[in-house]
């Protein structure tokens, strides 16, 4: 796997999903001449009539904006006083209902959502939780726990703390605050010196002194650690991905090897994801939602092109083979295309 994140030196000037503006590179648009009362008319016939019309609610809900669809909603709720989420969640079932409920709830609302069925029940999907946490951007974290703090009535922060523990809770707490530094400015020496430290924490001591390798990759803008990683090759021969596969296990080791590959494309991290969910056995129904959804306005068509590259066919045929139906037509939409 390593061979992908080879390009180390062309990494430091490329561009980042985590300052993309929204819309650049996103499958889903504003739609043109909208109007929300037209489409709630629509839906609530949908919905009401006999039989629900699944078409136009994937007609709709997938050709409009998010902010359009959170205009959708207000202008339902006037329309019917109840919610369009009810409603869906009345009408329609399974997988399927779990996307569309997803198209119709805002992001930072649904990434809450999200990490409460993470942390549910017996045992912690953290998978989840690091895929969240390694991939948003601060603001994406800190509306994330504004919408919990507004549901649940207490921290995120102070939940996490009762689900996970060790190193691995000291750095997913340190990231769920979302204060990563933002300057776009590249301070060479130090990433020199913070290479040099990873190595000693690391490859060169018996044991390995974690809380470094914590320190660098939670705190440190995005572009220094593309530096820092450009460095590190030079130091140490190997990448600081294969040190940390290396050097250490378990969940700590699945946070700093996510953080990591964030920091260098977080595309490509979301297809390997993608690609996972659709592997195998089963379909990982939540993850594909939750990437396909979450991802549709900001990067899915480089994920589409960084999925294609990887695994040599498009996302759409994975999609395709994989899940059916309405559910599947509802997705390959979504998907935008095939590459």
């Amino acid at each position: 796997m390593t061979s992908m994140w080879a390009d180390l030196e062309l990494l430091v000037d490329s561009p980042s999903s985590f300052t993309a503006k929204p819309g650049e590179r996103g499958t889903i648009k504003d739609k043109a001449g909208f109007n929300a009362g037209e489409d709630a008319v629509a839906l609530r016939k949908a919905i009401e009539g006999i039989g629900t019309t699944e078409k136009t609610l994937i007609d709709i809900l997938t050709h409009r904006s998010s902010a359009q669809r959170q205009l959708i909603c207000q202008a339902y709720l006037e329309a019917t006083g109840r919610t369009l989420v009810d409603d869906l969640k009345g009408d329609t079932h399974g997988h399927f209902e779990d996307l569309l409920v997803a198209l119709a709830t805002p992001p930072a609302i649904y990434d809450s959502h999200e990490v409460v069925r993470a942390m549910k029940g017996v045992g912690t999907t953290d998978s989840t939780l690091i895929e969240i946490f390694a991939s948003r951007s601060n603001k994406q974290i800190k509306d994330l726990c504004e919408a919990y703090l507004a549901e649940i009535e207490r921290k995120l922060t102070h939940d996490l703390k009762t689900e996970i523990s060790g190193q691995y809770a000291t750095a997913l707490l340190i990231l769920a605050e979302g204060n990563r530094d933002e300057s776009t400015n590249v301070d060479e020496e130090k990433a020199k010196e913070d290479a040099k430290t990873l190595y000693d924490a690391g490859e060169k001591k018996w044991g390995t002194d974690e809380s470094k390798f914590i320190d660098i990759l939670c705190h440190r803008s995005v572009p220094q650690l593309r530096k820092t990683l450009v460095e590190y090759k030079n130091i140490s021969g190997k990448t600081l991905q294969e040190s940390i596969e290396g050097e250490m296990s378990g969940l700590l080791e699945e946070l700093l090897v996510a953080i990591v590959k964030c920091v260098k494309n977080v595309p490509a991290y979301l297809a390997e994801r993608l690609f996972k969910s659709m592997k195998g056995g089963g379909t990982d129904e939540d993850t594909l939602n939750r990437i396909m959804v979450s991802r549709s306005e900001i990067d899915l068509l480089d994920i589409r092109a960084e999925f294609k590259k990887l695994f040599g066919y498009s996302l759409y045929s994975a999609i395709e083979s994989d899940v059916s139906g309405s559910y599947g037509d509802c997705l390959k939409i979504i998907c935008g295309g095939d590459d």
